[in-house]
């Protein structure tokens, strides 16, 4: 059983679980939304991405993410998915995001998008 992402209580008063497809999902976005510093005991943990959603587009910024993002995940979930592509597009305070990968165990092959607003 993995444990949901967020933490929730579900309606039988325990912990909300997840199946494995929405748990790598899940750990996805947990490594691409959290900023350096963010965990107390992994202050290393996360990409940063979030941190670009204000600056002003261009194709460097892009460059930047998308790199950013591929290595975190790397080094992050490596053991879990390998990554194939991850395309960022930032757009009126808009941050999208969208991963490629297969999931290491099953050798499936999984797109996940992921979208924040600032």
């Amino acid at each position: 059983m993995n444990v949901g992402f967020p933490f929730i209580v579900d309606a039988r008063g325990r912990t909300a679980t997840a199946d494995d497809d929405a748990h790598v999902r899940q750990l996805i976005e947990q490594v691409l939304f959290t900023s350096p510093g963010e965990r107390v005991n992994r202050p290393d943990f996360g990409s940063g991405v979030l941190q670009l959603l204000f600056a002003p587009a261009s194709d460097t910024l892009s460059a930047t993410a998308r790199l950013t993002a591929e290595a975190s995940l790397q080094t992050w979930l490596g053991s879990i998915i390998e990554v194939q592509s991850v395309t960022v597009m930032n757009a009126d305070a808009t941050l999208n995001l969208e991963v490629q990968y297969v999931v290491r165990r099953t050798r499936e092959r999984r797109v996940a998008t992921f979208q924040r607003e600032g």
